[in-house]
């Protein structure tokens, strides 16, 4: 049975013969190995394109920004995985990378899609930033209260991750069109929402990175790919300094039993 479009049989990522690698066009013994720094390769890998200075500077960037922030729930979940079953370090750290959704590290996702829908709004009105945003927030307010990169329930005063970010765009000169409209948003919660409420890291990286070039399709993958490093770390850890099942005990005195 078929399934879906079938007249594509084509992949432009990597090859192989019996003397050679090709990934993307160049000889991976030859040409990346040795040359290439990993996110640089990242890029590459994603793009086909090799990065600039500022493309490769702020994919770093992004990616230090979010592969460690503590005991959040997928780390919770890696380390309990790990408890569990120490044979399977690949489970653990799937099982941390499976509940990045839209509330949790998939939020840039989200945010960045927001964003680039609000630009093509500006593109194709000529309205001003203001209006585009009103009208944007406006419209996903029938649908979710929660406006994507802005908030945050700890660094209520400013994400420093954020503000650094921003400060660094703004410094390099590739604040652009998605950033300037992140920040029209922003301006624009007091008239939409009644509140102002600071950017989170979620709000920055996506608008920076689509203003370098990023594609909108690959956002979810900063966030995977940083925080497998962040799992790793918490893993090894783990297997020294077990605190898995304290967790899952503290879970289970913490929470009540309400049912007949």
């Amino acid at each position: 049975m078929r399934i879906g479009k079938q007249d594509q049989p084509f992949s432009a990522i990597c090859t192989s013969d019996a003397d050679s690698i090709t990934v993307r066009g160049l000889d991976l013994c030859e040409d990346i190995i040795g040359k290439f720094d990993f996110s640089s390769y990242f890029w590459f890998l994603v793009t086909g394109d090799e990065p600039n200075e500022d493309q490769s500077f702020f994919l770093n960037a992004v990616l230090c920004a979010l592969a460690e922030h503590g005991l959040v729930p997928s780390v919770v979940a890696a380390r309990m995985t790990l408890a569990a079953a120490p044979e399977a370090v690949q489970g653990a750290v799937a099982a941390g990378l499976l509940g990045c959704g839209s509330v949790v590290l998939g939020s840039a996702e989200v945010a960045g899609r927001f964003y680039a829908g609000c630009v093509a709004d500006q593109r194709a009105t000529g309205d001003d930033l203001n209006t585009v945003a009103v009208r944007q927030i406006m419209s996903l307010r029938l649908t979710t209260k929660a406006i994507p990169g802005f908030g945050h329930p700890q660094h209520s005063a400013g994400d420093p991750r954020a503000n650094l970010l921003l400060k660094l765009a703004d410094e390099r000169g590739v604040s652009g069109e998605h950033v300037a409209m992140m920040r029209a948003l922003q301006a624009a919660l007091p008239e939409t929402i009644g509140r102002t409420l600071p950017v989170n890291v979620n709000g920055p990286i996506p608008a920076i990175m689509l203003d370098l070039g990023w594609p909108v399709a690959a956002l979810k993958g900063i966030g995977l790919l940083c925080r497998t490093a962040g799992l790793i770390g918490h893993l090894t850890e783990e297997a020294t300094r077990p605190i898995g099942f304290v967790m899952s005990g503290a879970a289970a005195e913490a929470i009540g039993y309400d049912g007949e």
